[in-house]
């Protein structure tokens, strides 16, 4: 008998490879053993889904740091847990543009004022037929866009005071997963809220101050440093932001500017 992953010969009373680690599946695919592994995997109140998503709350610390210094069984590693948030913000997205379009609709939120300004007609930003609901089909490619910015930030705050315990990669881990965290309860916040009838905006804003308030819990228990200490760095994180989103709002500002100037001469 061989393994089926990597083609090692195996002994006929293993239950898993000595080589690769995969387990040795000896019977047909049928309806019952399928639903065996999806319980094993994402009911079962042991497996290493729900131990992941629960210990990155209580002891951020463990899953995080032991990652970085080669753990790789205990939980789920950081790649596939944020293609799990990522999956998850997908059927968030389908049922809000299924079932709570008019809920996301910022008219609805913010009145006419905001729909006479972008119809604005010497407003050379100003989009034609906006479908602001639409912007929500990108929220996969802005979490994946943002992890950089982020990773980025935290470590030129740690490493500019003096902390080169994590270089930029492991930064990246770290990012990774606090942005899997955040994305997975803000999908399900927000599926809940719009269910009982709550306010997307209300929704936004709660979601904010948790995306905060949790990369500080998570940076202080992952360096362990002081109170003050954690707020200092996460006071100079938060300046790191500002400056690279500036200069992303400036390039974006030059850039419409150029497309507006060419759409209005006909280029």
């Amino acid at each position: 008998m061989h393994c089926k992953n990597c083609d090692i010969q195996l002994q006929s009373h293993q239950n898993y490879c000595s080589e690769c680690g995969a387990k040795v599946i000896r019977n047909r695919l049928n309806f019952k053993n399928i639903w065996s592994e999806i319980n094993l995997y994402f009911f079962n109140l042991d497996n290493k889904l729900f131990r992941t998503l629960l210990h990155l709350f209580t002891k951020p610390e463990n899953v995080i740091v032991s990652y970085i210094t080669g753990t790789r069984k205990k939980y789920v590693d950081v790649i596939q847990y944020f293609a799990i948030s990522l999956t998850l913000v997908g059927i968030q997205v389908f049922l809000m543009n299924a079932f709570f379009k008019e809920a996301i609709n910022l008219d609805s939120l913010f009145g006419d004022n905001l729909k006479n300004l972008s119809n604005q007609d010497d407003n050379p930003f100003a989009p034609q037929n906006m479908d602001y609901g639409a912007i929500n089909n990108y929220q996969s490619v802005i979490y994946v866009l943002s992890v950089p910015v982020s990773a980025f930030s935290t470590w030129i705050a740690y490493y500019i005071i003096g902390d080169k315990r994590y270089n930029f990669t492991e930064h990246i881990v770290i990012n990774l997963y606090y942005s899997a965290q955040i994305i997975i309860v803000s999908a399900i916040l927000s599926i809940l809220f719009l269910v009982c009838g709550g306010d997307y905006l209300t929704v936004s804003m709660l979601v904010s101050v948790f995306t905060f308030a949790y990369l500080f819990y998570i940076l202080h228990r992952v360096f362990k440093t002081t109170l003050l200490e954690s707020i200092a760095r996460f006071l100079l994180i938060g300046l790191v932001y500002a400056v690279i989103f500036a200069i992303l709002f400036i390039i974006g500002v030059i850039l419409a500017t150029i497309i507006a100037i060419k759409n209005k001469n006909g280029l």
